[in-house]
């Protein structure tokens, strides 16, 4: 029995086919230049491969009877899912789950390693670096899903294909849709980082108009735009976006603004007028975890505006875009 368990967790895939390329090239190029550094990064792969064994040991959320205390069928599956979606209910959260987010951390933290260790080496050190970003879009992705489960505007249909997307990327560490549109959430982010905020009016045109020239035109992004001009939602999204400021500053900027008949503000200026700390740390995008810092702290100030039922967006921006990519696809 314990030999049948140890094929079955050989057999277990922790790396894609393309992953496991590109680590054993870099290996054997860290082998042959620093024995020191290859030991380190031969080390923390054994690591989280044995985690990745024990993570994807654990049974599939569709092979248990019971997701707190509901029973798991195609009738109840999305309704299963939503009933752990918040933090308040970790205990109550199946442990494939939990254990499937510790190992997309880890294994984050095994490419960044080997995104340090490659400097030098332009080739390796951009795939480890696109490496990276699709695992911190795979953990947004969790988020966009449950956004999605929530909302009444999708079909029973629709809902139950999305949580058995969902079971999958929890399934394999992965997932196929979020891969699907990388690209295009690399392009925004890419863009938004060569158009930092100028701030002036507080109407951020400037801001939007360098964004869409960056991501070209006839593209979703720009239907994305058209589509969602009279959204009051998408629009303060996107502002919170662009700006790096929550809705509450940007609101009191606007307010100083208009009080004194300033007619721009500067980015030193900026941070006179709010004399608190920033709500975001707007940390190195270029980092791919500085995006999910930035992602996860508009996401935790909206997920409190709907607690408290305060003014302001409820979703970020990147939830909003990726819904509408959803249901493009969903037709």
């Amino acid at each position: 029995m314990v030999r049948a368990k140890l094929e079955h967790n050989q057999c277990l895939q922790i790396f894609s086919e393309d992953e496991e390329i590109l680590i054993n090239k870099i290996e054997k190029w860290l082998k042959e230049k620093n024995s020191g550094d290859y030991t380190l990064v031969h080390e923390r792969l054994n690591l989280l491969k044995n985690l990745g064994n024990a993570v994807f040991s654990y049974p599939s959320i569709k092979d248990v009877q019971f997701v707190k205390d509901i029973l798991v069928n195609k009738y109840h599956l999305p309704e299963s899912i939503l009933a752990f979606s918040t933090a308040s209910n970790l205990l109550k959260t199946p442990t494939k789950v939990i254990a499937l987010r510790s190992f997309l951390v880890a294994k984050f933290h095994v490419f960044s390693l080997l995104t340090k260790l490659t400097e030098g080496n332009n080739e390796f050190q951009k795939q480890v670096k696109d490496l990276s970003y699709s695992v911190v879009f795979t953990l947004m992705a969790e988020d966009v899903y449950f956004y999605c489960l929530e909302d009444p505007l999708f079909s029973d249909n629709t809902k139950s294909k999305l949580a058995d997307n969902l079971i999958a990327l929890w399934d394999s560490g992965t997932d196929q849709r979020s891969i699907h549109h990388l690209m295009a959430l690399s392009s925004l982010w890419a863009a938004r980082d060569s158009a930092p905020p100028s701030f002036g009016t507080m109407d951020g045109n400037t801001e939007l108009f360098r964004i869409s020239i960056d991501m070209g035109t006839g593209t979703e992004w720009e239907d994305f735009l058209k589509e969602e001009s009279t959204n009051d939602e998408t629009k303060w999204a996107l502002e919170e976006f662009l700006f790096g400021l929550s809705f509450e500053e940007i609101w009191q900027v606007r307010k100083r603004l208009k009080r004194y008949g300033v007619s721009s503000v500067s980015h030193d200026e900026l941070r006179k007028y709010l004399s608190s700390k920033p709500v975001y740390s707007l940390a190195n995008i270029q980092d791919p975890s500085g995006i999910y810092d930035f992602f996860m702290e508009r996401r935790d100030v909206c997920n409190l505006r709907k607690r408290v039922s305060a003014p302001g967006p409820k979703h970020t921006l990147e939830e909003i875009y990726l819904k509408y990519r959803i249901i493009l696809e969903a037709g």
